[in-house]
């Protein structure tokens, strides 16, 4: 699983037949090291703390990280 860092776009899929996937972008790392989990602000404002599972988060680097 690859690791978002702050700033990064993350997509949680749905776990759910007909719903729509979740974007949102990374506010903080919580980091350990056999879980990495994330707070998120999501499209709608408000914010979540992910455990995302593997394959079920994909990670779009901020465009700072691009420039790098």
């Amino acid at each position: 699983m690859e690791i978002a860092k702050v700033g990064d776009t993350v997509v949680l899929e749905s776990e759910r037949v007909g719903e729509s996937d979740r974007a949102g972008v990374v506010t903080e790392v919580l980091d350990r090291a056999d879980a990495p989990h994330y707070r998120v602000r999501w499209e709608d404002g408000h914010e979540t703390t992910i455990f995302p599972t593997a394959g079920s988060l994909r990670v779009f680097p901020s465009k700072s990280r691009k420039a790098r």
